[in-house]
């Protein structure tokens, strides 16, 4: 199962301020405590809490899945950004969807993170505080990273790469001090979501997948990942033949077998390790009848709406939205 969680967490590579320092991230919020910049009460290793910089200035380095992306949108602009995606150093490692919340910044890009962490090169940074919210649990690296500076990961219980993205902008927010503003992006994105729901009845109790393929396997993501959580926030139904199959975190994962699992109402489908063309003609999924009736959106590897997908961030949400709900109400009617 490990190299479905690896997959699925690196789809975007298919298709997940630095100018020294970052914005300051006062002003509004403050820390829980006279000293304290903000305190995260629930990660899988303990409460975290993060000391106000001695010189006002917030040095920040986001390691995980998207968190520089959300610390952007908090105004926040880390130092260092790992590039979970492969967008390039070019990119700054975030998507083209949050290029402006740079505002001309020029990060430390760690590339290749599956790979592990460069401690060394982190420490040199002398962050104030780690952002690691989306990622795998780890003690080992988790003990290197906090004896750096303090590190925040995701809550208790979740999984590997399993962090929702609201969950994510909570606890971005509170290490930094910023719970109103992150309150207020969250409730902008789902209300961007309540929006196309509303503007699309159609979708309501339609069966959906979104699935994928990988080595010599399939797969779909179930509840708890994005890339199936806006489905059922739209209103679409899970396809019931997922639900009875075991979970492993975010994803079950199918054998040929089990490919009609996929066939649902509508689905969206994208390559892991494939092209898009590769996968359409793939024999089995080419014998599922929400193939063969055109009722499936293709995503493919490198396009921005398959990258945004991916991020899961309160930046690239919006994208989604609109690209998915416009290429769904096309198959559905």
């Amino acid at each position: 199962m490990t190299h479905l969680r690896t997959a699925a967490a690196g789809l975007a590579i298919a298709a997940l301020a630095l100018t020294g320092c970052s914005n300051s991230a006062g002003g509004g919020d403050t820390g829980s405590a006279e000293g304290l910049l903000g305190t995260v009460a629930d990660t899988i290793y303990g409460p975290v809490e993060v000391p106000e910089p001695d010189d006002g200035e917030l040095t920040v380095v986001a390691l995980g899945w998207s968190d520089a992306e959300v610390a952007l949108s908090l105004g926040v602009v880390p130092v260092a950004v790992s590039d979970w995606m492969a967008l390039g150093e070019e990119s700054h490692g975030v998507g083209a969807w949050a290029q402006d919340a740079l505002d001309g910044a020029d990060p430390t890009v760690f590339e290749n993170p599956f790979g592990g962490y460069d401690y060394e090169a982190i420490q040199a940074l002398d962050p104030d505080v780690i952002l690691n919210t989306r990622s795998a649990a780890d003690e080992e690296q988790y003990q290197r990273l906090s004896s750096i500076a303090p590190t925040v990961y995701a809550p208790e219980g979740t999984p590997d790469f399993g962090t929702s993205w609201d969950a994510q902008v909570e606890q971005v927010a509170a290490a930094l001090g910023l719970e109103d503003e992150g309150k207020r992006v969250v409730e902008e994105v789902q209300q961007g979501i309540a929006d196309a729901a509303e503007a699309h009845p159609q979708f309501d109790s339609v069966t959906a997948v979104t699935g994928t393929k990988f080595g010599d396997s399939y797969g779909a993501y179930i509840a708890g990942d994005f890339r199936w959580d806006l489905l059922a926030d739209l209103g679409f139904e899970q396809n019931p033949p997922v639900l009875d199959l075991e979970p492993s975190g975010f994803y079950v994962e199918l054998s040929a077998e089990q490919i009609s699992a996929l066939d649902a109402e509508a689905a969206i489908f994208f390559p892991i390790g494939y092209t898009l063309e590769e996968m359409q003609q793939d024999p089995l999924v080419g014998s599922l009848d929400v193939v063969k009736q055109d009722r499936t959106v293709w995503l493919e590897e490198g396009d921005e709406l398959t990258q945004a997908f991916s991020a899961a961030s309160p930046l690239s949400i919006p994208i989604v939205v609109d690209g998915l709900a416009s290429r769904l109400s096309e198959i559905i009617g």
